[in-house]
């Protein structure tokens, strides 16, 4: 197996306490329910406007990706019966958007199998260029997108993922929906901030709708990084999307996550158990790094500073975690 299909932190071996497998399940069978394809084009974040001095500490300087296949026709199939069944456990997303579901991998064993496939993990990394694994959040591993009950709100408003790295998938066959396109914006966060400022979301001739051919085909995104939503319907449709996370193996690179946007979302059961387990996987590859180069000689501030840059992620968390909810980030009042 190659670095980029290695797992960062292996998935638990038995769901958390209350979650149970979906019963009568296919098993995932790669053969069958994937039909990769590579995206015929990319755009970098410097052709979003980014400087390279943003650019640099981030996870990759892929932006986003054209549409390209993921799963076969019979994948597509039953990703969206999987999708239809875990909607039962549904709910609202804080202030964003208002039907998700949330840790589906710890329900559904195709679910989880498809989100940790060595075939589509070695396909993300050479998309995004970088080693990557499955997110070590699997919390971030399967999230799912739901139509809302309104048809003129937003199915998800202007926003920047939670992390750096994932995909998004479309379920349901968009060529059938009125409306209700994912969408992104062709500038950077701080553009989109200042239009925020404005009141105004950004303008249409700088939006970019991808044309995705069918259900089963997704976008590689660089989420933290990329302004985007999913647009309103025009009429009431059934829209399912699915969006797959990664870290990147370097850990030497900026987290990019906000993992206090997921107090108040997740689970707290699972949340930050998850999510000690990120930042010290972060943490460990950092020490480690720091225990292999680390010369003699060094003035002891120079030192401390390393030890402060290696642990970041760790003190973070702490406080975040000690700060309790707020509202997640997004672009429009």
């Amino acid at each position: 197996m190659s670095i980029a299909a290695r797992a960062a932190v292996s998935f638990p071996d038995s769901p958390p306490a209350s979650y149970t497998w979906l019963a009568g399940e296919p098993p995932f069978d790669p053969d069958r329910h994937l039909a990769l394809e590579p995206p015929a084009e990319v755009l970098t974040l410097s052709e979003l406007g980014y400087p390279d001095a943003e650019i640099e500490p981030t996870a990759t300087p892929v932006a986003v990706s054209a549409p390209f296949r993921v799963l076969s026709d019979e994948g597509a199939a039953v990703m969206q019966r999987t999708a239809r069944t875990l909607r039962a456990h549904a709910t609202r997303a804080g202030n964003r958007i208002e039907n998700i579901v949330r840790s589906g991998c710890y329900r559904s064993r195709w679910l989880r199998d498809l989100c940790l496939s060595p075939a589509v993990t070695e396909a993300m990394a050479g998309i995004y260029g970088v080693g990557v694994a499955p997110h070590t959040m699997p919390v971030h591993l399967g999230h799912l997108n739901y139509e809302p009950a309104n048809v003129d709100e937003a199915v998800d408003k202007w926003h920047h993922d939670t992390i750096a790295l994932d995909y998004v998938m479309m379920v349901t066959d968009p060529a059938q929906l009125p409306g209700g396109r994912f969408e992104y914006f062709l500038g950077t966060k701080g553009e989109a901030a200042a239009l925020a400022a404005e009141g105004r979301t950004p303008p249409p001739d700088r939006v970019v709708a991808p044309d995705f051919p069918g259900p089963g085909y997704a976008i590689a995104l660089h989420g933290n990084m990329v302004v985007h939503r999913g647009a309103p319907l025009t009429a009431q449709a059934e829209r399912i999307t699915m969006v797959n996370a990664y870290v990147a193996l370097d850990r030497t690179r900026d987290d990019q996550s906000r993992s206090r946007d997921l107090i108040g979302v997740d689970d707290p059961a699972v949340l930050y158990t998850e999510w000690a387990r990120h930042v010290a996987w972060r943490a460990q590859g950092r020490l480690a790094g720091l225990i292999d180069t680390l010369p003699f000689g060094q003035p002891p501030e120079a030192v401390a500073s390393r030890l402060e840059s290696a642990i970041e992620d760790v003190r973070q968390a702490i406080a975040d975690m000690r700060a309790g909810p707020r509202e997640a980030e997004h672009y429009e009042r």
